[in-house]
């Protein structure tokens, strides 16, 4: 899920592309977008700009090439979900998820910038302002966000364990899944320890902080940084990062090359050697050493997941580039290209024999388990006679005795009696 580092980037592209572009016409929406308002704006120019605070995006649509006082405006605040981005394209290579589009004018090459969300959890706001649930930024306003959370101390919210408090963002705006693991790691603070008892020992100012001001950037603060500091460190460093900074893939169309440098940053969300553990929202917190006393009753860890879609990608475009560098310098089919070819035709044909063994095998399972169960049915079934208790045993055994006695004397058909005719037969 984008963190706070991720929407100020949005935010940061939105208004470095549109510094000197305008857009015009409708603003349209996808058709599968059905859960999101239509945005009603449709004026000849206008212009665009954005602004984040924690997990949230404000852009602004203004009408007119220029700034005057009195002009209309719309606000639309953007919430990303699990995959929400921006992305600026040319009009004939739009994203496949692009939800929400807005078109420049005036342009030889037609552009057009998109909010792109392939599982479609994000959700945007028309006419809105910032979350009233939402506590201040912890990058662009940290003595508020300092002040906010110190202050409520006494809520219950902080009953719980500090991994889970620094998910809400009534008071960790912009602090995500990746965020709370690098700060609590870097602090060497247990993620499962209570949050009050962790926070309680702060004081309301921050001498790293204030440090900050009155010292020249060369120098090096002696003050460490406690853990509502690196609230404020860690986030600003992600996006000063080269590579865009993101915390992970969420673009399907991305390289790994991207986020080389983020990944080289982490210390402790996603790496070997580190520990996790599910928490109570379902949330996996990654730690090193003891978890804290807080941890669920059902507690258990998660697996890493490999992403091997991305290093297919890259591999297969290397292999095109290959391809096209043969050709032209030859001018007919290389001998790399034709061992690949033949490999290619092996693969298949291996994969024909596969698939048939699988459905063969498959169809021999099928009939042994009908074997089976016919067998099953046509077996006799054996019932144990009830036993019977000894104060019944005189009496069941008189019958018992009868019974057998009944079934063991056999009479032929020739000695029975014979059968007795009516008198209405006799009478004819």
């Amino acid at each position: 899920m984008p963190e706070g580092p991720e929407i100020f980037l949005a935010s940061r592209l939105i208004n470095t592309v549109s510094l000197k572009r305008l857009y015009g016409g409708r603003v349209v929406k996808s058709e599968v977008s059905t859960k999101n308002p239509d945005v009603e704006w449709e004026e000849e120019v206008y212009r665009v700009r954005a602004q984040a605070r924690g997990k949230e995006l404000m852009v602004t649509l203004c009408n007119g090439e220029v700034e005057k006082k009195g002009e209309k405006t719309l606000n639309i605040i953007f919430r990303f979900g699990m995959s929400g981005s921006f992305k600026f394209t040319p009009v004939q290579e739009i994203p496949k998820h692009a939800h929400l589009r807005f078109y420049t004018i005036n342009e030889d090459i037609p552009m057009v910038l998109s909010f792109v969300d392939y599982r479609r959890f994000g959700r945007w706001e028309v006419g809105g302002t910032w979350g009233r649930d939402r506590g201040p930024d912890p990058m662009w306003e940290y003595p508020n966000f300092r002040e906010n959370i110190l202050a409520g101390l006494k809520s219950a919210d902080f009953n719980k364990p500090i991994c889970e408090a620094m998910l809400n963002q009534k008071y960790f705006n912009g602090i995500g899944n990746y965020l709370r693991a690098e700060i609590l790691y870097r602090c060497g603070i247990r993620p499962f320890d209570e949050a009050r008892e962790v926070l309680s020992e702060l004081k309301p100012f921050s001498k790293w902080y204030e440090m900050q001001s009155k010292i020249k950037v060369h120098k090096m603060c002696e003050v460490k940084p406690d853990v509502l500091d690196l609230c404020h460190i860690l986030p600003k460093e992600v996006i000063n990062l080269g590579g865009g900074g993101k915390g992970y893939n969420v673009d399907l169309d991305a390289d790994e090359d991207e986020y080389k440098e983020f990944r080289s940053w982490l210390q402790c969300y996603y790496q070997d050697g580190m520990k996790n553990m599910v928490d109570h929202n379902r949330r996996t917190m990654w730690f090193s050493g003891e978890p804290g006393r807080l941890i669920p009753k059902d507690a258990c860890s998660r697996s890493m997941v490999k992403r091997k879609k991305s290093q297919t990608r890259k591999q297969n475009k290397d292999i095109a580039e290959d391809q096209i560098l043969e050709f032209d310098q030859n001018g007919k089919e290389s001998k790399q290209i034709k061992l690949l070819k033949e490999e290619t035709k092996v693969n298949k044909s291996r994969n024909k024999k596969q698939s048939k063994k699988d459905a063969k095998d498959e169809l021999d399972t099928k009939c042994s388990a009908t074997e089976g169960l016919q067998n099953k049915k046509n077996k006799t079934k054996y019932h144990q006679p009830k036993a019977t208790s000894a104060k019944n045993k005189s009496k069941t055994g008189v019958r018992v005795t009868a019974k057998i006695a009944s079934r063991t004397s056999v009479t032929s058909v020739t000695q029975r009696a014979p059968t007795r005719r009516s008198s209405r037969i006799k009478s004819q």
